[in-house]
């Protein structure tokens, strides 16, 4: 039994404070968030049988209540600066109690300061509760004496909990008040592997499955500041005519607080494919490799509403009837007395000509299927054991789906999405030098992608789209040196464009696809470089002492979606794509997409003893406390168009601590 079992059982505890404090409207701090609270175990078993049959199953549970995530506003809407929120009695700072905040559009050194304080305002922190479980089989079956047949076989279910405060700011506007997602995942796979030719073939045949079942519901509620927050909004267009309080003066007398409803996402998605990989050596130093894989994808979801607690939109929607909304204010009234993810679903206005209200929600029930054939073909030859080179071709696919979405059908749209496709071709040198001392590897890669899929947050729903084409292409280097047998360093860097193209909408006239178009794509540096070293020094016959640093080198960044504000037009204009394009070429750039150049050090030292079976070690990461953002978004019911408030999630600041291995 000591010969043909094996047990390795793993755990693992993270906990640490969070890196943002929250701030009540007066900054008075009250909470942090972007903290860890998790834990890991996992356990493995292993056995052989004397017939050569190996097999592992592995099960693993964790749990978390880590609470993220909190953004930080970095620009003020104008509404803000400009006394709107003060007119209908939510203060001069529009409920925002952070110490900085940019007032001018193109302020970047602000926005940095935003983000240096680590505070962002709520009335409340997040709360997230994660629990992730699974098992795994794999077992190894020995076909003849060049073979071997594999089965892996899994199951994992996924279950959160969480409750945030929607709306980014101190004020009681809009709240999550319980998401709550199940996800369960079946994949098996059998496939072939060996070798044949005496050697010369190397191959794997197979196939695979996969079950996904989503069950997302997801329960909205309007807070006490809302109607208020409604007449900060439309405190331009009234000159603040109905104070803080323009819904219930245009409803009869309804306050939208408490507002609620329940919506319901499910999906049941299946994918089916086989698959072959082949390298076979030509002749000696050149290999030829050939890959294939043909898939099937359906899918199967929708949109329902499970529960409605919503009087202010169907008085709205009255009042628009009745002719008792001010002419100029019938959409914007509608638009937020009918706030999108709490309004009623199917209600028969959604579908009546001339009113303002395509927008309303549509319950739905989609079906999506595809199927695509995936291969590579890649040819490398060796000029020498220390010198190799290659030339790829791959045809890639990520399959499309449903938008699981309130939005998704409003106005009688397709919820669906295209798959992508990409077709990629890379070039590349491998090879070492000085007995092995120096490593160095070059690569050079272009890749167009096909209908390309983009998820956009608007502030107010989330979409994905597909762009006709985008492309990525540069030069990647690598190299790593060994100077002696204690030293080591490692020297890398990318050189990227990754765009939409000047034609990258094809036929499309949708204004957020034709706006995208000359841009570069989100969080995709033109350069970026990387220096490590390491070094390595025994001090006892059982002991060891190391020193580790790196330093990660970035260009300037776009972080938001879109590039500029993009146009907007009538309901029912259906402008050409001539039109879009000269009104997108008018637009002003989204404030506070593009991120600064910047750099990241990280450092670890310690102590291994008894080859690594256990060890102390001390880090930092981010030394420098550099400061940045990893999304940047329109704030949620915070103004409109260029006047939008803007918000960011910022990365890790600098952290350090200890480490404890053992291994028993």
């Amino acid at each position: 039994m000591q010969d043909s079992l094996a047990l390795r059982v793993t755990g693992a505890y993270r906990e640490r404070d969070g890196f943002l404090t929250l701030v009540d409207e007066t900054g008075t701090p009250f909470d942090d968030s972007n903290d860890q609270d998790q834990w890991l175990v996992r356990a493995q078993l292993g056995f052989e049988t004397e017939g050569g049959v190996r097999g592992r199953i592995i099960g693993d549970y964790s749990k978390s209540t880590s609470s993220c995530c909190s953004p930080i506003e970095l620009y003020q809407s104008p509404l803000v600066t400009g006394g709107a929120y003060a007119g209908v009695g939510l203060g001069a700072n529009g409920g925002n109690g952070q110490p900085t905040v940019a007032t001018n559009p193109f302020d970047a050194g602000t926005f940095r300061e935003a983000l240096s304080d680590r505070v962002a305002s709520a009335n409340f922190a997040p709360i997230v509760d994660v629990d992730n479980w699974g098992i795994t089989g794999e077992v190894e079956f020995p076909v003849g004496d060049s073979a071997d047949l594999f089965f892996v076989g899994s199951y994992r279910k996924f279950d959160s909990n969480e409750t945030y405060d929607s709306d980014f700011t101190a004020l009681d506007i809009f709240n999550v008040d319980l998401l709550d997602l199940e996800l369960e995942t079946i994949t098996a796979e059998l496939r072939l592997q060996g070798e044949a030719f005496e050697g010369k073939l190397d191959y794997i045949i197979g196939g695979f499955y996969s079950d996904e079942q989503i069950d997302q519901s997801v329960s909205f509620a309007l807070g006490s500041d809302y109607d208020a927050n409604v007449g900060a909004l439309l405190f331009v267009p009234t000159g603040g005519a109905f104070g803080g309080a323009p819904l219930q003066t245009l409803s009869g007398g309804i306050n939208p607080a408490g507002t609620s409803n329940t919506n319901r996402f499910q999906q049941s998605a299946q994918s089916y494919s086989i698959f072959t990989h082949n390298s076979f050596e030509v002749f000696d130093g050149f290999e030829l490799t050939l890959g294939a894989r043909y898939s099937w994808e359906e899918k199967e979801g929708g949109f329902t509403q499970t529960a409605v607690n919503n009087q202010i939109c169907p008085a709205i929607l009255g009042s628009l009837e009745a002719g008792a909304i001010p002419a100029g204010l019938e959409g914007p009234a509608v638009q937020l007395g009918c706030f999108g993810f709490t309004a009623p679903a199917d209600l028969p206005q959604a579908t009546q000509p001339g009113l303002p209200a395509a927008f309303l929600p549509r319950t739905f029930q989609a079906d999506f299927s595809d199927e695509e054939l995936i291969y590579t073909i890649r040819a490398a030859y060796e000029f020498s054991p220390a010198v190799n080179v290659y030339g790829s071709f791959t045809h890639g696919y990520k399959a499309g789906g449903i938008n699981l979405d309130t939005t998704a059908a409003v106005g009688g749209a397709d919820p669906t999405f295209l798959s992508e496709e990409v077709d990629a071709i890379e070039f590349g040198l491998k090879s070492r030098f000085l007995d092995n001392a120096v490593t160095f590897n070059l690569a050079a890669f272009y890749e167009e992608f096909t209908n390309f899929q983009v998820l956009e947050f608007t502030g107010t729903a989330f979409e994905t789209f597909n762009v006709p084409i985008a492309e990525t292409r540069g030069v990647e280097i690598e190299s790593l040196i060994r100077p002696t047998d204690e030293l080591t360093f490692n020297i890398a860097a990318t050189i990227l464009e990754a765009s939409y193209p000047e034609d990258c909408a094809g036929d499309q006239t949708a204004p957020q696809v034709v706006s995208l178009c000359g841009f570069d794509l989100t969080n995709a540096p033109q350069v970026v470089g990387l220096f490590g070293a390491l070094w390595e020094k025994p001090i006892s016959a059982s002991a060891e002492f190391f020193l580790s640093g790196q330093i990660r080198l970035e260009s300037d960044q776009r972080t938001s979606t879109q590039a500029i504000v993009p146009p907007s037009f009538p309901p029912g204009s259906n402008p050409t794509q001539n039109q879009v394009e000269a009104a997108a070429a008018n637009q002003p750039l989204i404030v506070a997409d593009v991120q600064d150049g910047n750099e990241f050090i990280n450092l670890r030292a310690g102590l291994r003893f008894n080859d690594g079976a256990y060890a102390i070690e001390g880090f930092v990461n981010n030394l420098t406390d550099n400061v940045t953002r990893g999304v940047t978004f329109n704030t949620t019911l915070r103004g409109s168009g260029a006047a939008n408030s803007r918000s960011a999630f910022p990365l890790q600041p600098r952290t350090y601590g200890v480490v404890l291995r053992a291994k028993f």
